[in-house]
């Protein structure tokens, strides 16, 4: 989703001036407090059970765009909506650092973080690039949904990798 926001909040009718102080504001704020809000969550629930909660609000916020997108120019909404989505990313991203580094061995853990999150952007950043004809071909809500949907097979892969752990560890 992310290629689009800037399109998007031009198309909205925001200035560049609206959309930086926002999102250098409110939403650097907010991931920061995402960031360790998902870090005390994995302390006390667990790396897997912070990761399917920030996969769960990731898709979730990305619904919120599909709200903005029907009130149009609304600097609050926009607000809230960043916040959200930056929050969420925040406690998605410090879950999701934690797995990676989970996986790695120490001896040579910089190397095997670096290839680990590299090919986990393969894909996103290869969809991205067809953003914007999907966009053209069905509208900003569509395409809102549609990404909130891409949500549901990384909360089944969440899900079963978390059972696959937990089966590892009782055994």
């Amino acid at each position: 989703m992310g290629v689009m926001s800037n399109p998007f909040y031009v198309d909205m009718g925001y200035s560049k001036d609206e959309v930086a102080t926002i999102s250098k504001v409110y939403g650097v704020i907010m991931t920061i407090a995402g960031a360790a809000i998902g870090g005390v969550l994995t302390a006390k629930i667990g790396v897997m059970r912070t990761l399917f909660l920030g996969a769960v609000l990731s898709a979730a916020t990305n619904l919120l765009f599909v709200w903005l997108a029907g009130r149009g120019h609304d600097v609050s909404g926009l607000v809230f909506t960043i916040s959200a989505d930056n929050l969420s990313a925040g406690i998605a991203s410090s879950a999701f650092i934690a797995y990676l580094s989970g996986l790695t061995n120490s001896a040579y853990s910089a190397t095997q973080y670096a290839i680990f999150s590299s090919v986990m952007l393969l894909l996103p950043k290869f969809i991205a690039g067809f953003s914007g004809q999907f966009v053209d071909a069905y509208g900003y809500e569509s395409f809102f949904i549609a990404t909130a949907l891409l949500g549901l097979p990384v909360l089944i892969l969440v899900w079963l990798t978390g059972q696959a752990a937990f089966t590892h560890s009782s055994e």
